[in-house]
Parts: structure tokens; C-alpha cells; sequence
């Protein structure tokens, strides 16, 4: 009647529904490993076998040494050591294979739910901490991918080991197989004990380690700013206090499963004692010999453990169906929509360039807190336009509106083509852009690789010429191995001013019709901001040229000037310019 009550309750609560639709996802992955899942069923069974020919083959040399027969001493002698030999062997062998597949398996899965949370609508996946991504992404799937692959062969390979056992017991006496058989309950009453609150444990702890994931990440990528403000005492105590969390639910747990272990344990340990008690009897009695009776004492261990892995699935699928869930929240979100014809046509025509226009645009993060209202602007091929405005006021929303990160809620955000067709600014249009955003994105690696990562193919002399035109070479030169020097993580080994012209030059390689610079020339002097803007519009006439500055030396160049401020974009006049370009 409680296992009725809990099951209705679930029903009601959505959860069984819950789990369904978790398994079922889960699941919809081992679809495409039928072959592997199929092996490792073959595999699971044939060692099973094995292990009972080689129980009855143990029974049959204890026969042997006690007298009680003799005749087959020299066949039992060389059958258990081939198979020895050969469970040693195969062992190994399957060990090396298996590991492949579940290499090659999970590596798959793993690739296929990085495509679908790498295409996930920008605004949707920023609600998450990137390090909460990242646990979800290096723990979970794993967990996902070995239940998906493993559960059914498990299943199949313990239920035959729970069968076949049984039947070798009561071929040799039918009370065994009895006595045997009332461990059964005792696992069942353990599952329907765990399964109530394993489910809640499972969440807590993922949700814990996401957390634990999320500061230490954040921590390690501002070792500079916790340093430089002497935070370091303070952040020490922050992780305290997330172990100690982690400490409390997981002890917690522990207590939990101790007490259900101790009981079940000392209920486990009559039943065995009263199956050892009943072997001695019939060894006593004479009913059975010292060989069956080892071999009951065997299958009698093997049987209860076959059992429990059973009865062990549903606690582990429970586990497993937590991390889907938590995947499943990430890849179920909005992606965003790619038409590859466009993407296509757009590239055949890059070399045109192309114009953007923004008419009447409306966009909040969130609701009730507009960040601009009825804002317009424009920038045509060969011009220079800047965005200026405090911060915080809309500069980088403007960006990631022309990246299509963002779309707006209200108005228009188009790309224009030389024709005069217009196209709406999205993922199709991305690639048409060349981005250097704030702050230091130099990644660990050579210059060179930092420079191919936007052309795989280009030459030496392509990335030469790119870093020329940042005003970069200058330096790189001179470096030990020229681009093909080292340089670490965040640009260490650099300067911040020769980190932003090798993300500048890294743009220039990429030679999008539109070039994107997000305060990219901060940490330059003014010559030398002048000389890389400079190169930039006379080595490509027909590019787009669209900076968030307020420094007077890149106002003065530019063809426009908007103004971010109090949610509305507005185009400066040249008087206005000009004073801001002195006022600054």
C-alpha cells in the first residue's frame, strides 16, 4: 500500500512524467549504439558463464582432494587452469576493447550536446555561470552517456547472472535455492528506501558541485583583481563556506545510507548464517558433499550480489536521469536560426561590403528596464562610425545587436547589401562580422595559432601582413621565434597594448566586410591608434568600421558619432563632437 501511495503521489506531482521523459532522452542516444550495446551483452553473459563452469569445476576438485572422486582429477586439473589462463587473457583484451568503445562513445555524445548548447540563443544561455555549463557539460554527460550505453547490457547480464545462478541451485537442492531467494525482499525494501529521497540527494549535490565549479572558475580567471585589491583572505573564507555546504549534504546523506545499510546488513547476515547453518546440516546429514557445499556457500554470495545489482540499476538510473535533466534544461533552450542558403549568398557578395541599419529599435534584458527605446543609426562600407555614452548606458547591447547575440524586441536591425536587399541580423549575418571585444581574448598557444583561429589556412606571409596593418609586427619580430612564439593564457608574456593589436590583427586576418573594435585601441597611444585605424580603412575601402570609444583621437576620424545615453541613441552633430573630443 505505501509503494501505491508514493507512485500515485508521484503521478500527481509530475515526477514518474518527469523521469519518463528524462529516460526516454537518455535513451534516445544507446539507439544509435545498438551494435556496442549488443557486444557488451555478449560479453556480460559469456563471463557469467564462465564464472559458473568455473564454480562447478572448484566443487568438482574439492571432490577430488577429499577422495570423494578421483577418476577426473587430471581433466579438472588442466580445465581449471585453461580457464585460468584464458579469463586472464580475455580479461585484458576485453578491457582494452571496451575501453575504446566508451571512449569513442562518449566522445560522440559528448560532441553532439557541445553543438546543441554551443548554438543556444546567446540571451537564454547567459542565465547560466559559465562554470555551472561547465560541470553540466564534464560530469553529467559522462554520467548520461554510461547509462545510456550501459544500462541495458547491465540489465540483461545481471538478470541472466540472478537466473542462471538460481538454476544452478536448485539443481543441487531446491531448499537452497528457497533460503537464497529471501534476500530478495531485503534488496527490494532497500530500493524502495533509497529511491524516495536518492533523487533529492543527487540534485543536491550536482547543484553543489555546480556551484563549487562556478566560484572556482570565476576565482582563477580574476586571480589578477582578487590579488591587486587583497582579496585573497576573503575568497579563502567564500570556499570555506561552500565546503562546508558541500560537507553537510553529503554527510547527510552518508547518515542516511549508513543507518539503512546497518539495518539491511544485520538482517543480510541472519539470512546468510541460516543458509550456512542449513549447508552444514545437509553436509552433516550426509545429503550433500564438501564440494556442494562450497559451492552453495558461493552461489548463495553470488546470487544476493547479482540481485543487488539488479535492484542497484534503479538507484544508479535515478542518479543518471538528475544529470539528463540537467543537460536537457541547457539543450532544450531556443536555439538560434542559421539559413545556410543566406549564410552562402552573403559571402559570395562580402566583397562589396555591407551597410547596417537600426530603425526604431526597442530591447530590455529585462522586463520593465529598457536599455534603448526608439534608437537609430547607420553605417556604410568605408566609414567609420563610433558609439560613445557612459557605461553601462547600451554601447555593448548596440554590439551584440549588430553580432545578432541579441534581437530586438521592438524596431528593425537589418544588414543591407549593395543592392539595397536587406537581411535581418542574426546567426546568418555573424560570420560577416570581425569582432575585438574588451579586455585581453589572446589565447594560450603561438601568435600564429591565435591568428588562425579565424583562417585555418592562412600563410605566414597573410599573418604578417594582418599583424602589420595593427601596428603589431613591429614587436612580434623581435620576439624569439617571431609568430611562432609562445605566448600563455590571457596574452601572459604581453603587454596589454600588444595584446589588443594581436586581437586587432587576428580581426584583420579574418577580413569580415564589417569590422567590429568594443574600446579595442584603450591600451594604445594615440599615434598608434591612429595608425592602426589608418591601415584598416586604406588597406580595405570597403569595410564597415564601427567603434565604442570616446577618445578624441578616433572621434576625429570618424565619418559619425552616436550617442548611447538614457536608453536612446542619437546622432552627435559636429559641434557636439567636437566639444566632447575636448571636454575628454
Amino acid at each position: 500500500m505505501e509503494s501505491i501511495r508514493m507512485i500515485i503521489e508521484k503521478i500527481k506531482d509530475g515526477s514518474i512524467k518527469e523521469m519518463w521523459e528524462e529516460f526516454k532522452w537518455m535513451f534516445s542516444y544507446g539507439k544509435r549504439y545498438k551494435k556496442e550495446i549488443v557486444f557488451y551483452t555478449i560479453l556480460g553473459v559469456f563471463s557469467t558463464i564462465m564464472s559458473l563452469i568455473s564454480s562447478v569445476a572448484s566443487k568438482e576438485l574439492i571432490n577430488i582432494v577429499t577422495g570423494i572422486q578421483t577418476n577426473r582429477a587430471v581433466e579438472m586439473a588442466v580445465l581449471m587452469v585453461s580457464m585460468s589462463l584464458f579469463s586472464l587473457f580475455f580479461s585484458q583484451a576485453m578491457s582494452r576493447i571496451t575501453l575504446k568503445i566508451s571512449i569513442r562513445i562518449q566522445n560522440e555524445i559528448q560532441a553532439d550536446i557541445f553543438d546543441q548548447i554551443i548554438k543556444v540563443n546567446w540571451m537564454d544561455l547567459s542565465r547560466y555561470h559559465s562554470g555551472d555549463i561547465l560541470n553540466r557539460f564534464s560530469s553529467d554527460i559522462g554520467m548520461v552517456a554510461n547509462s545510456a550505453i550501459g544500462w541495458v547490457p547491465n540489465l540483461i547480464v545481471n538478470l541472466f547472472n540472478f537466473i542462471a545462478t538460481l538454476g544452478l541451485i536448485l539443481y543441487y537442492d531446491p531448499t537452497m535455492m528457497l533460503l537464497a531467494l529471501v534476500n530478495a525482499p531485503i534488496m527490494l525494501f532497500s530500493s524502495k528506501i533509497l529511491l524516495s529521497r536518492m533523487r533529492d540527494y543527487n540534485m543536491k549535490v550536482k547543484e553543489m558541485n555546480s556551484e563549487m565549479m562556478s566560484f572556482e572558475s570565476e576565482t582563477f580567471s580574476n586571480i589578477d583583481s582578487i590579488k591587486s585589491f587583497n582579496l585573497v583572505t576573503l575568497f579563502s573564507d567564500k570556499l570555506k563556506k561552500f565546503q562546508e555546504r558541500y560537507k553537510v549534504v553529503n554527510l547527510d546523506y552518508n547518515l542516511f545510507s549508513i543507518k539503512t545499510n546497518l539495518v539491511l546488513s544485520l538482517i543480510g547476515m541472519v539470512i546468510e548464517f541460516s543458509f550456512y547453518g542449513w549447508a552444514v546440516y545437509r553436509l552433516w546429514t550426509g545429503a550433500i558433499n564438501y564440494g556442494e557445499m562450497t559451492l552453495f556457500l558461493q552461489q548463495s554470495g553470488r546470487l544476493s550480489s547479482a540481485f543487488s545489482s539488479v535492484v542497484g540499476i534503479i538507484p544508479s538510473t535515478i542518479s543518471a536521469t538528475i544529470s539528463a535533466i540537467r543537460i536537457m534544461k541547457i539543450i532544450r533552450l531556443t536555439k538560434e536560426e542559421e539559413n545556410i542558403e543566406t549564410i552562402d549568398y552573403l559571402e559570395e557578395i562580402s566583397e562589396n561590403g555591407f551597410s547596417i541599419e537600426i530603425r526604431d529599435v526597442c530591447f530590455s534584458y529585462v522586463e520593465n528596464k529598457k536599455v534603448l527605446v526608439s534608437s537609430s543609426m547607420s553605417a556604410y562600407p568605408g566609414e567609420i562610425i563610433a558609439l560613445v555614452g557612459p557605461s553601462g548606458e547600451g554601447k555593448t547591447t548596440m554590439i551584440r545587436m549588430f553580432l545578432g547575440l541579441i534581437l530586438p524586441q521592438d524596431g528593425e536591425a537589418v544588414l543591407k547589401d549593395y543592392q539595397g536587399h536587406e537581411y535581418q541580423l542574426g546567426a546568418s549575418t555573424r560570420h560577416l562580422f570581425a569582432y575585438v571585444p574588451q579586455g585581453n581574448t589572446i589565447f594560450s598557444g603561438t601568435i600564429a595559432d591565435n591568428l588562425r583561429m579565424v583562417k585555418e589556412d592562412a600563410t605566414d606571409e597573410e599573418i604578417i601582413q594582418a599583424l602589420e596593418s595593427a601596428c603589431a609586427y613591429s614587436f612580434v619580430k623581435n620576439l624569439d621565434k617571431g609568430i611562432n612564439s609562445e605566448i600563455g593564457a590571457r596574452g601572459k608574456g604581453l603587454s596589454e597594448g600588444q595584446a589588443q593589436r594581436i586581437a586587432i590583427a587576428r580581426a584583420i586576418l579574418r577580413d569580415a566586410p564589417i569590422l567590429l573594435l568594443d574600446e579595442a585601441t584603450s591600451a594604445l597611444d594615440v599615434e598608434t591608434e591612429r595608425r592602426v585605424l589608418h591601415n584598416i580603412i586604406l588597406n580595405h575601402p570597403h569595410k564597415t568600421c564601427i567603434v565604442t570609444t570616446h577618445r578624441p583621437s578616433v572621434l576625429n576620424m570618424c565619418q559619425r558619432v552616436y550617442r548611447v545615453m538614457d536608453t536612446h541613441l542619437t546622432q552627435l552633430t559636429e559641434e557636439e563632437s567636437a566639444k566632447m573630443a575636448i571636454d575628454f
